[in-house]
């Protein structure tokens, strides 16, 4: 006993047919047993075939009842015609299992088989229709049938012309095809009724099954009346089959209304469906043929033969390919003569074709499977024609016309009754390509070609909701959330037309080598057809047809080459959405009156059903309210869209994909750095977002994201028009501008709000002050978006980055503040005290920085912490100085107003330094901040020193206090980091150390009393004025500074020389301060070579001398230094020689006294002579010093090596 899974038919679950509907089988149930005996060997010539029942609503096979012999079936058995579940459609009428297939069969089985269409099948179509075609070079019958493609997919369906043309006398309709028809084809075209013959095979058949299933076999007799009448009705039955035509006009409102409804004619009334690959070609076949069990194996085929006529090949091939199609793998025949049984024959499908009488080749029948599927898809390349596939009872020609373009010839192109089905077709094939889009972007193409030709076939008017579902889905294809990645960077770029493809596809070769496609003799018969076979016989030649245009398995997507482009395809796909859901709205005046016994339905939910995070709404509406921008009755539509209807969602859909497109828009224009362009855009988005809230019953949580993002961009935009305000007629010109696309869509969106609730945010302002304000404050709505929402933990990085953005643009406010106070602080007279403009404007810049501060704190961001920190405390420092003009000059002193803010600026800059943490987090801010603590540091220490509080304090205190900042300035100044700070910091340390230095020997002079206090202090200024003179000499642009820091040292050594008695211990220290004098040599090198680079500048016109207008050199300070120089080393120098002649006198043979004695003479005359000439200018005076402190420096050399 056979298992029955190997048979591979119907593997379906029992009861099934109980349970009355068809049942789907699972992928394992139906592969695996079409996995085995699947491939049949015939006579040595192979052909691979095999089937997997995709659907089956028959019930679980019995077996057939085997009739006796004798048996007359002429006489109708009891059960005839009455419903079986067991022939399915076959039992409800007499034409038995050849009945005749619906003229939309194959979109039925396509609709409810979407996956396969367009992809991985070749052919959907009825059993019949196939096996009509593969016995076109057997049959001398007529072949009509309508082709369309769809995608890879060619469905074929039956086009009856007898029936056609029957409906077209009645309506009207199809009169162009009937005339066409007439005029090529048929002149004298007239209905040919079937022969009597005809109906009686067929009632013979009929009975004949109804006796096979009639468990006991026995034959009940009815009147011979009754058999007229049901042959009569079957007849008409017959006719009205023929009337399963839907008129071109009345698609049912259903399909208009929901694509997913089928229409008449188009529902999948097969007893199976099965996937059926015979060689490489792949089908999805519709069949209606009954299969019992009760043979040697579990599933047979049961056929009816007169015994008086041999089967011919046309009925073998039939037979064959019926069995192949629903592997069967035997055939029961029943024979009779003049309708009595006479004997049953078992045959195995494989020696079908071997049959006495009905001999054909499977090779054969495999190569005309090839040629004609080759033939149909090198010729049927446009998607959403129809083609008419047609050849003439008798003839060997095979034609193949495009009816859509004769059909476009004529006044309503919508007369073509396929045209609807094709298109919902087309969308739904999409829309299921569309499910899978994030699994396979290759696909995008394909879905595009598949919409843009679906939206060529409807009717605006008629199809608004399919017309505006398919333009958002096209929308939908290109990214605007994400960086362009061209998935088909290898095709070429012009790719991108309309038709999907290329023009070569669709232009035929006028001959190619076979001479296949080349038109007859007659041009008047063919120049309509868009392809011929010329001879049936070629297509039993092996690849005759082989086609030489591959149809490529997707489409290539458009390029877009930037983002402006893509945004731009999107929202003209938006608009076109938008114009069908518009044109759907009946306005009001085209309302019914309303019926007053009919309730009218009111707009609310109830708030338990409502999905969404709870309150949202309520969150939303406090939020605009609080904005400004919530006007009175604003949720709702004005034109009138009922929530819940497809155009209240759609709509919804479409405006939802405007905001993002704009936002994208807006986006790209701020990287352009085109503000005013940026700025309309977002204002676009805003517009649209509003009227989405205008709408939304329900507000999902991502759609707050959005509008947080739109905001946070807008503050970005308003910021950057703050900071760009000399470009502003541009920004204001760019930001006025406005395309047609936008203006319809703003229209569209007028329709249903006065999108004016964000109108604030996106005013060009040409204050600088409410920019920023505006700026912030759409920051600030953006993070009131994120709180209230509960988004700010789902989306972490955006909740940074708009706090960030808050931190900066309170930073940016807060400068804003503090420079305008600087500035009123600047305009001021002196002696006024600060107004209370100013301290107002203190107040809000603090505030500002306050809460940036905190914006940043609470992110953990250190580093702009520290800034805004920073600035604070140059905040206190501008406080600081605003005081110290208060008052007298003359009796000025420093201020307990300024210590005050000193120290705050003090304490904030310190606490910059700890938001820091250590130099390696920043380098760059960290030096900044230490230079800012050090300056400060040192302007106190400086106005203390200068304008020293006599009043409230005592010298002692003062100069500890003065003492204490200068160390600490010193310790924030950073002298031996390598930087473009390093010359200031030399300098400022050199200061330090001078200052000190001169307060240390300032107090030496005016101290009286403790000598240890004195020498402290004689140590202190000695230490730093020897530090100054190191730092400054490092610098090459401070000489002046350098030689007053010396002569300072020289004063310091002459008032030390006033309290020292003994001549040795005087005439030491005036060889150290001649030494002083020589190492300023360096100083009086650099203010040399300056003069000399000054008079080797070419002079001007009339100008000055370059040497009077030096820029670098101050000259009232080089000569008043120079002159007290002048008079030092002569004092010095005097000194010098009287010391040493009257220790001369005393002790005699002191050979380096007496060098020494004889060089300071020597250059003491010359010195006299060079400051007694009046009329030498400054740069011979210095060459003099310079050339007299070389002879001391020579002098002094060589008597200290004298003593060694």
């Amino acid at each position: 006993m056979w298992d029955p899974k190997e048979a591979g038919a119907e593997g379906q679950p029992a009861g099934a047919a109980a349970r009355g509907r068809l049942s789907l089988l699972s992928q394992g149930e139906s592969e695996e047993p079409s996995a085995q005996g699947s491939a049949l060997f015939l006579g040595g010539n192979e052909v691979k075939s095999r089937a997997v029942v995709k659907y089956s609503s028959a019930p679980p096979r019995t077996a057939f009842a085997r009739l006796e012999e004798k048996t007359d079936l002429k006489l109708p058995p009891a059960n005839w015609l009455r419903e079986s579940a067991k022939l399915g459609p076959a039992g409800t009428t007499i034409l038995g299992n050849s009945k005749k297939s619906k003229p939309f069969s194959s979109f039925g089985m396509a609709y409810d088989f979407i996956d396969s269409v367009g992809n991985d099948v070749d052919v959907v179509s009825d059993s019949e229709n196939i096996k009509k075609l593969l016995k076109i070079p057997y049959s001398k019958s007529h072949v009509s049938m309508a082709v369309h493609r769809i995608g890879r997919t060619l469905l074929l369906d039956e086009l009856d012309i007898q029936e056609l043309f029957m409906r077209s006398s009645q309506t009207g309709d199809w009169t162009w095809l009937k005339e066409f028809y007439q005029r090529l084809i048929d002149q004298k075209w007239q209905r040919k009724k079937k022969s009597k013959e005809h109906w009686y095979q067929k009632a013979i058949l009929s009975k004949f099954l109804y006796y096979s299933i009639n468990g006991d076999g026995a034959a009940q007799p009815v009147s011979s009346t009754a058999e007229q009448q049901e042959s009569s009705s079957s007849d008409q039955t017959n006719d009205s089959e023929g009337a399963s035509w839907p008129a071109p006009f009345e698609m049912p409102s259903s399909v208009s209304e929901d694509p997913s409804a089928s229409s008449q004619g188009l529902k999948n009334d097969f007893v199976r469906n099965i996937l059926w690959t015979f060689e490489d070609i792949h089908m999805l076949v519709g069949s209606n043929m009954p299969i019992f069990g009760g043979g040697r194996y579990p599933a047979v085929s049961l056929r009816l033969r007169d015994n008086n006529k041999p089967i011919n090949v046309l009925t073998g091939i039939d037979y064959w390919l019926d069995n192949l199609i629903c592997n069967v793998p035997e055939l029961v025949m029943c024979f009779h003569v003049n309708g009595i049984v006479q004997k049953y024959e078992m045959i195995k499908t494989e020696e079908i074709p071997n049959l006495e009488n009905s001999n054909f080749s499977t090779k054969v029948i495999k190569d005309i499977a090839q040629n004609i599927l080759s033939f149909l898809k090198s010729n049927c390349t446009k998607e959403g024609h129809t083609y008419w596939l047609f050849k003439a009872s008798g003839s060997d020609i095979v034609k193949l016309y495009d009816l859509t373009t004769l059909c476009e010839e004529t006044e309503d192109k919508y007369q073509n009754p396929f045209t609807m089905p094709v298109a919902i077709l087309l969308y739904k094939v999409a829309c299921n390509m569309m499910m899978k889009k994030n699994q396979n972007k290759k696909h995008y193409g394909t879905i595009r070609t598949l919409l843009l030709n679906c939206l060529k076939l409807l009717d605006k008017s008629r199809h608004p909701q399919i017309i505006a579902s398919a333009n958002y889905m096209l929308s939908e294809l290109f990214q605007l959330d994400e960086p362009k990645k061209e998935e088909n960077s290898e095709s070429p770029l012009n790719e991108n037309s309309d038709e999907s493809y290329s023009e070569e596809e669709e232009e035929m070769p006028d001959s190619d080598e076979n001479g296949s496609y080349s038109t007859s003799s007659d041009p008047s018969d063919d120049s309509k057809a868009v392809a011929i076979i010329k001879s049936v016989g070629e297509l039993s030649v092996p690849e005759k047809y082989k086609s030489i245009h591959q149809i490529r398995p997707s489409c290539a997507f458009p390029v877009c080459h930037d983002t402006e482009e893509r945004c731009r395809l999107v929202l003209s796909y938006v608009l076109e959405g938008l114009k069908s859901v518009d044109s759907s709205i009946k306005k009001e005046s085209d309302l019914p009156a309303a019926d007053p016994s009919t309730p009218i339905p009111l707009k609310y939910e109830d708030e338990s059903t409502r999905g969404g995070p709870e309150g949202l709404e309520k969150q939303m509406a406090l939020f605009l309210d609080k904005m400004g921008s919530l006007q009175k009755g604003n949720y709702s539509s004005q034109s009138g869209m009922i929530p819940g209807s497809w155009q209240h969602k759609m709509k919804l859909q479409l405006i939802l994909k405007s905001s993002k497109a704009y936002y994208v828009l807006s986006d790209a224009a701020m990287s352009l750095q085109k503000y005013g362009r940026a700025l309309r855009y977002i204002k676009l988005a805003l517009q649209s977002h509003d009227t989405y809230c205008c709408l939304c019953t329900n507000m999902l949580s991502e759609v707050l994201l959005f509008l947080s993002q739109y905001l946070t961009l807008c503050g970005d935009i308003q910021l950057m028009l703050a900071q760009n305000a000399n470009n502003r007629a541009a920004h204001l010109e760019e930001f006025h501008y406005q395309t047609k696309e936008d203006q319809e869509i703003l229209h569209s969106l007028h329709r249903e709000s006065s999108c004016q609730g964000f109108a604030w945010a996106t005013d060009l302002s040409t204050d600088l002050e409410s920019q920023l304000s505006v700026s912030c404050k759409c920051y600030e709505a953006a993070n009131e978006i994120l709180q209230f929402s509960d988004l700010k933990s789902q989306n972490p990085e955006h909740y940074v980055q708009v706090l960030k953005r808050m931190g900066n643009i309170r930073n940016e406010i807060g400068v804003f503040y503090m420079n305008q106070a600087a500035a009123l602080q600047s305009e001021r007279v002196v002696s006024k005290s600060v107004s209370a403009a100013e301290q107002q404007l203190w107040k809000k810049s603090f505030s500002c920085f306050e809460k940036g501060i905190h914006n940043f704190e609470s992110i953990e961001d250190a580093t702009n912490a520290a800034l805004l920190l920073c600035n604070t405390g140059r905040l206190m420092r501008i406080c600081a100085q605003a005081h110290c003009g208060a008052g007298d000059e003359f009796k000025r002193e420093f201020s307990p107003e300024e210590g005050l803010y000193y120290n705050k600026a003090i304490d904030y800059y310190l606490k910059a330094l700890r938001s820091l943490g250590t130099r390696d987090i920043h380098p760059a801010v960290w030096d900044s901040v230490n230079w800012e603590l050090s300056t400060t540091y040192f302007t106190m220490a400086t106005l203390q020193q200068d304008y020293a509080p006599l009043s409230r304090k005592a010298q002692e205190q003062i100069e500890k206090e003065v003492s204490e900042a200068m160390m600490k300035s010193l310790k924030y100044c950073d002298v031996d980091s390598m930087s473009a700070r390093q010359p200031l910091c030399q300098y400022r340390a050199a200061t330090i150390h001078h200052r000190l230095a001169s307060m240390y020997h300032s107090c030496l002079r005016n101290q009286v009393g403790d000598e240890h206090l004195r020498k402290q202090h004689r140590v202190l200024a000695d230490l730093h004025y020897s530090k100054a003179a190191k730092l400054f000499q490092l610098l090459k642009d401070a000489p002046c500074e350098l030689l007053r820091v010396q002569l300072e040292r020289v004063a310091f050594a002459e008032f030390q020389m006033t309290s020292q008695n003994s001549n040795v211990g005087k005439l030491k220290t005036l060889s150290g301060a001649l030494d002083i004098m020589v190492r300023t040599e360096h100083a009086f090198q650099l203010i040399q070579k300056e003069l000399v680079e000054e008079f080797g500048q070419p002079k001007s016109g009339d100008a000055a001398p370059a040497a009077d207008a030096s820029p670098s050199l101050n000259r009232e300070e080089v000569m008043k230094l120079l002159s007290i120089f002048e008079s030092r080393l002569s004092f010095l120098l005097l000194q010098s020689i009287k010391l040493l002649s009257s220790t001369k006198k005393k002790t005699s043979n002191n050979i380096e006294d007496d060098a020494v004695l004889k060089t300071n003479k020597h250059i003491y005359s010359q010195l006299l002579r060079a400051t007694a000439n009046k009329t030498a200018t400054l740069l011979e005076r210095i060459n003099v010093i310079v050339h007299l402190l070389g002879q001391l420096a020579a002098g002094s050399a060589a008597s200290s090596s004298a003593v060694q």
